[in-house]
């Protein structure tokens, strides 16, 4: 019978419980308390989430090119418990959730209107939406695939090679050695607890803020706080009720209909749009993207826009690192029997690869219908109360079968946001009990409900009260973002420092 650990689960369980409490019957005051703390901790901390982004990738390059990448993980006898299709689509979704949907083409608006002065760019000319494009691939490619794939590589190589306990505590291992399966290891995974329920929950955030938008369009189902806390239950009881089918059942089945509905999906909208303005252009905003690659990831750093990357880039870390701790749980417990190289390929390669061809298309689509309008219609559409949820349905009403895309495209909100959290939500109540030891192992249905509906209300709560205008609900999705990632960050300079001792 597995026990909670209640150093690891009530801490965080609590501490959320009494935020939440206290948000529904004061929001303003918590969030802007909540507003105040993160201002304090980007100003004095912001460019550290840059400088370590950038090395965590740096790092996965040399382990990739080193003698390390030819360990099979689990051993030499290790063989894999999924074939690469499966392992490529429960990485994929594990890892996209609804960010690239939501962002993919609201984004891109913003920078094209809003560039950073010390670029002197003319705001909507061709060289900001060439910079606009090409800072979508920074935020969703490359980067931001390394940080997860260091996390999950060290873990699997922790877990399986040298036999370490399912805890995060275990990715300290190479580092502090059996003095850290103690009380550190339970306050790690408490502390991560909680980074993950906020990143989770900004992520969720965005999938009930698409998610509403469309009903709106579509349905006429009016936008509330209560048509978006039925939203939010219906993703919860769905990816909870997926997750406690099993590692390898509900997830990989998931996974591999969501895949599918991205190819096609992505297909449709690159034959029915402008396909050669696309690509053209995708191209050179990659092209960029390479030639500005340093300069671009440290921008705020070694300029004056400490601003704009506090709202953009730094802000994209803080989101991906959130998720990164218990998702490199994981991430490396289902890797078994590939090679170092092998995980690098899956996990930071290949799905770096299905960003830039996604942004390729829905970005590159956004900036094409912006231009061709008059007065910047889709900037227009974003600048309305919640225009950013709007975005991507008015791009498909300007396409064939916008009615059959428009619920195609809700219905992959959906279950994007369901399998990625399907997954981490299995971990979460991995680390919570006692005794999660095998890839058959499952914790209890109870541990996953709680977790579960806990990301729920936190989401809700953050995109019901936080903003105004045009930012209602994202202020609550970045904040929520930012609080997570920054003792995610912290702890993946201890996992970059362990890889380094793996060498």
């Amino acid at each position: 019978m597995k026990s909670l650990r209640p150093l690891v689960f009530w801490p965080p369980f609590v501490v959320l419980i009494l935020v939440c409490l206290f948000s529904l019957v004061d929001p303003e005051a918590v969030i802007g308390q909540i507003s105040r703390l993160n201002s304090a901790m980007m100003g004095k901390f912001g460019w550290l989430f840059s400088v370590g982004a950038l090395g965590f990738f740096l790092l996965c390059l040399v382990v990739y090119v080193s003698p390390l990448g030819k360990v099979r993980i689990g051993g030499r006898s290790a063989r894999p418990i999924l074939n690469r299709f499966e392992w490529f689509s429960i990485t994929l979704c594990t890892t996209i959730a609804t960010g690239i949907l939501f962002w993919g083409t609201a984004e891109p608006l913003f920078h094209l209107h809003a560039p950073p002065p010390s670029l002197g760019l003319v705001p909507n000319s061709r060289e900001a939406a060439t910079f606009a494009v090409s800072t979508m691939y920074m935020h969703w490619s490359l980067i931001p695939y390394g940080i997860y794939t260091l996390a999950g590589l060290l873990f699997a190589l922790c877990y399986h090679n040298l036999k370490q306990p399912f805890s995060l505590g275990s990715l300290l291992y190479p580092v502090l050695g059996h003095h850290v399966h103690n009380s550190l290891a339970s306050f790690i995974d408490a502390l991560c607890l909680f980074c993950l329920v906020a990143g989770m929950s900004a992520s969720l955030g965005a999938g009930i803020l698409i998610i509403s938008g469309g009903l709106e369009q579509l349905a006429g189902v009016p936008y509330s706080t209560l048509s978006m806390g039925f939203v939010s239950l219906a993703i919860v009881l769905t990816f909870v009720t997926s997750a406690s089918s099993g590692l390898l059942r509900g997830i990989r089945y998931l996974s591999e209909i969501n895949v599918g509905i991205f190819i096609v999906l992505g297909v449709f909208i690159f034959l029915a749009g402008p396909t050669l303005y696309l690509m053209l252009f995708g191209l050179e905003s990659l092209g960029e993207y390479f030639l500005h690659f340093f300069e671009r990831s440290l921008l705020g750093t070694l300029t004056d826009d400490v601003a704009w990357a506090q709202s953009w880039t730094i802000f994209n870390w803080t989101n991906w690192l959130a998720w990164t701790p218990i998702t490199a749980l994981f991430l490396g417990r289902i890797s078994v029997g590939y090679t170092v190289r092998q995980f690098i390929h899956f996990n930071l390669f290949l799905p770096a690869l299905f960003a830039c061809l996604w942004i390729m298309v829905f970005s590159v689509t956004s900036i094409y219908m912006d231009f061709q309008g008059t007065g910047s219609p889709l900037y227009g559409v974003l600048n309305q109360e919640g225009g950013a949820r709007r975005v991507l349905f008015a791009i498909l009403d300007r396409l064939p079968l916008s009615t059959i895309t428009s619920y195609v495209f809700l219905g992959t909100a959906f279950l994007s946001y369901v399998t990625a959290a399907d997954s981490n939500t299995s971990a979460m109540s991995g680390i919570s009990v006692s005794q999660v030891d095998s890839l058959d192992d499952e914790p209890p249905f109870f541990t996953k409900v709680l977790w579960g509906g806990m990301i729920g209300v936190v989401a809700w709560i953050m995109v019901s009260f936080a903003g105004e205008g045009r930012d209602k609900g994202l202020d609550g999705v970045k904040i929520l973002s930012n609080l997570g990632g920054f003792p995610a960050l912290i702890l993946l300079f201890f996992v970059a420092a362990g890889m380094i001792r793996f060498f």
